[in-house]
C-alpha cells in the first residue's frame, strides 16, 4: 500500500513537471528571432529557422510557423533575413584585462616593417604629449633583421620619454635608452630568473628583454587605478559583444582582478560570461591556494562569473628560444630552452592543486614542456583518483609524435589558438625549430583524429587578432586572408568548419564544466546567441574572414546590434 502511494506521488510529480515544461514552452516569449538559418551546434546542417527566448533561456527552436505561436503583444521580433544564427563564441583562453587596458596604448598589430612600427610610436607620442610613459603592444619578430628590436630604433623617434613595448605574444619587450636609464639596466645588471636581458657583442643591453626580465623595466610603469581598470573592462566588454563573444575564460588573474568583474556583475554591467583562472607560480603559498579554492566555491553556481581554475606557465615561446624543447633549436643556437618550473616541483604542485578540486591550465608550447605537463597530469590522476578533471594544456605549438595519443588517453583538453598559426607570422617560428618539428606545428587535425578534444581561443592580447572569425578562417584554411600560401601552410592540419565552430562554442563550454548550460542552441539552454552577416556554410571558405557579427544576445539580452542590418518588423 505504501509503495503504491509512493508510485502515485512520483507519477503526480512527473505529470506536474511535464505540464510546467509545456506551459513554459507555450507561454509568450520575450524575444523571437525569425527567418534565419540556425546552426545549433548539435548537427552540421543549419536547418531550423527561428528561436524563441524568454528571460535568459531558450524556449524553443524550430520553424517560423512554430516559433511565431510563442510571440505575444510584448514580444520583441527580429527578422534575420536568412542570416546564420549560432551559439555565442566562447574565447577559452584570453587575458582580457590586459587586452582591454591595451586599447588605449600604442597598437603595433600587423605592422610589417620597422618603419611602420616606429611611425606608429611617433604618432602616439605626438597625440599624447603628457604621457609620462609610452607603452604598447603587438610587434612581431619577423620585421627585425635578427628577430629582435634594439633601443636605437626607438631612440631615433623618442629619446626624452621612456618607451616600453611588449611583443604580440607578451613574452618579449622592447625599451628605449631612456627606459633603460630609469630602470638602472646596464652592462653590469644581472638577471637570474626565467628570461634574459638581451645583450650585444660588447655586453651592453640591446633594449630587448625576454620573459621575466621584462619586469626590470615594467615595474617602473605607473600602475593603473581601479577605476581605470574598470573602465578598460567596460570598453573591452563592448568590443567582445561586437565580436560575438558571449563567454570568455580568463587565462590569468588574481582575486583582485576577480573583484573587478564582481563589481561589474553587481552593477549589471557584466555583459559577457567570465571564468577566471588564477595565476600560480613557484612563490604561490598554500594559503593563496586555499583562497582560490574558497573563491571557486563562492562563485561555483554563478551563471555570469566563475572562478574555478588555476594557470601555470611552464615555458616561454619558440620565437625567442624560451619554449622548452627536447632537442636544441635549429637556427644556430645550442639552447633547448628552459622550463620555468623544475619538473618535479611542478608535478608535485599539480597534484596538490588537483586535490583541492581546482581545474588546471598549463601553458606549454615546446615539445618538452608539453610532455612534462602530460606527465604531471597523469601522475595527478594516479595519486588523487579523482574523476572528470578536464586538465588543459594551452597553446601546444609543437609536440613529440609519441605525445599526440596521450591527450585522448588522459582526457586532457588541447586548448589552442588558430590565429597563432597565421602563415605570415610563422617564418621566424619555423626557422627556430627546423623542418622536422615544424611538421607537427599547430597539429589540430592530427590531435582531433587521435581522439583529443580541441578548444579554440585567441590568447588576446598575445595574438594578432581577438576576432573569433579570424581564428575560424585560419583553422579552416591555414592561409592568410590574401590567400597565401596557395595550398595552405601544413594543410593536413586544417579542420572542418563545423569542428572550428564547435571548438569556439560547445568545446569551450565543456572546458569550463558548463556544457549542460551553454555552447549549443536547444530548449532550456542559456540564451547566448549570435547572428552573422553571412552563412559560413555556403560561402567560399576563403571568404570566412569577411563575415561580421551583426547581433549578439548574452543571457537573453541584446548586447550588440548593427541596426543598419535589420528591418524593424519580420
Amino acid at each position: 500500500m505504501q509503495k503504491q502511494y509512493v508510485y502515485r506521488m512520483l507519477l503526480l510529480a512527473l505529470l506536474i513537471g511535464m505540464a510546467g515544461q509545456q506551459n513554459f514552452a507555450q507561454s509568450s516569449a520575450d524575444l523571437v528571432l525569425l527567418n534565419g538559418r540556425v546552426w545549433t551546434g548539435l548537427q552540421d546542417d543549419p536547418s531550423a529557422q527561428a528561436i524563441a527566448i524568454r528571460g535568459n533561456r531558450i524556449v524553443r527552436v524550430g520553424t517560423d510557423a512554430e516559433i511565431k505561436k510563442l510571440a505575444g503583444k510584448q514580444t520583441q521580433l527580429i527578422n534575420l533575413d536568412g542570416r546564420l544564427v549560432m551559439p555565442g563564441f566562447n574565447d577559452a583562453h584570453i587575458h582580457f584585462l590586459g587586452g582591454a587596458m591595451g586599447l588605449t596604448e600604442v597598437d603595433l598589430t600587423d605592422a610589417a616593417t620597422v618603419e611602420e612600427l616606429t611611425k606608429r610610436v611617433t604618432e602616439y607620442v605626438r597625440e599624447h604629449p603628457n604621457a609620462a610613459w609610452i607603452t604598447g603592444r603587438g610587434w612581431e619578430y619577423y620585421p627585425f633583421p635578427n628577430g629582435l628590436p634594439t633601443k636605437e630604433m626607438l631612440d631615433a623617434v623618442v629619446a626624452d620619454r621612456p618607451v616600453f613595448l611588449r611583443a604580440y605574444d607578451g613574452h618579449s619587450a622592447w625599451a628605449n635608452s631612456r627606459a633603460l636609464q630609469l630602470a638602472g639596466v646596464g652592462r653590469e645588471t644581472k638577471f637570474d630568473g626565467f628570461g634574459e636581458i638581451v645583450r650585444d657583442a660588447s655586453g651592453d643591453p640591446t633594449g630587448a628583454f625576454k620573459e621575466g626580465a621584462q619586469n626590470l623595466v615594467a615595474r617602473l610603469i605607473p600602475a593603473p587605478t581601479r577605476e581605470q581598470k574598470l573602465q578598460a573592462l567596460r570598453d573591452g566588454l563592448k568590443l567582445a559583444a561586437s565580436l560575438g563573444m558571449t563567454s570568455l575564460q580568463n587565462a590569468s588573474g588574481s582575486p583582485e582582478e576577480l573583484a573587478l568583474y564582481a563589481e561589474l556583475l553587481q552593477k549589471g554591467e557584466l555583459t559577457t560570461r567570465a571564468s577566471i583562472a588564477f595565476s600560480v607560480n613557484p612563490k604561490t603559498t598554500p594559503e593563496q591556494l586555499q583562497q582560490f579554492a574558497a573563491l571557486k566555491k563562492q562563485y561555483d553556481k554563478n551563471a555570469l562569473l566563475r572562478a574555478g581554475a588555476v594557470k601555470f606557465v611552464l615555458d616561454g615561446v619558440i620565437e625567442s628560444h624560451t619554449a622548452a624543447m627536447l632537442e636544441p633549436y635549429s637556427d644556430g643556437t645550442t639552447t633547448k630552452g628552459d622550463l620555468s618550473w623544475p619538473a618535479t616541483a611542478y608535478q608535485e604542485r599539480v597534484a596538490q592543486i588537483d586535490k583541492l578540486g581546482l581545474q588546471i591550465y598549463t601553458h606549454a608550447i615546446g615539445d618538452r614542456a608539453v610532455g612534462v605537463a602530460l606527465d604531471a597530469y597523469e601522475n595527478a590522476q594516479r595519486v588523487n583518483q579523482l574523476k572528470d578533471r578536464r586538465f588543459r594544456i594551452e597553446h601546444i605549438e609543437t609536440l613529440a609524435a609519441s605525445d599526440i595519443p596521450r591527450f585522448a588517453k588522459l582526457g586532457v583538453l588541447a586548448s589552442m589558438e588558430p590565429i597563432h598559426a597565421y602563415p605570415s607570422t610563422i617564418d621566424v617560428w619555423s626557422r627556430a625549430i627546423g623542418v622536422e618539428r615544424t611538421q607537427r606545428g599547430f597539429a589540430w587535425a592530427q590531435l582531433q583524429r587521435s581522439g583529443a578534444r580541441l578548444v579554440f581561443s585567441s590568447d588576446w592580447p598575445a595574438s594578432i587578432s581577438v576576432d573569433p572569425i579570424r581564428g575560424i578562417h585560419n583553422a579552416v584554411n591555414r592561409r592568410t586572408i590574401d590567400g597565401q600560401p596557395p595550398q595552405g601552410w601544413l594543410p593536413e592540419h586544417r579542420v572542418s568548419l563545423a569542428t572550428a565552430l564547435r571548438s569556439y562554442t560547445a568545446e569551450g563550454a565543456y572546458a569550463s564544466f558548463t556544457e549542460k548550460e551553454k555552447g549549443t542552441i536547444a530548449p532550456g539552454k542559456l540564451a547566448d546567441v549570435i547572428v552573422l552577416s553571412q552563412n559560413l556554410f555556403t560561402i567560399d571558405p576563403m571568404n570566412i574572414h569577411e563575415a561580421r557579427v551583426v547581433l549578439t544576445i548574452c543571457d537573453g539580452k541584446v548586447t550588440y546590434r548593427d541596426n543598419a542590418q535589420f528591418a524593424r518588423k519580420p
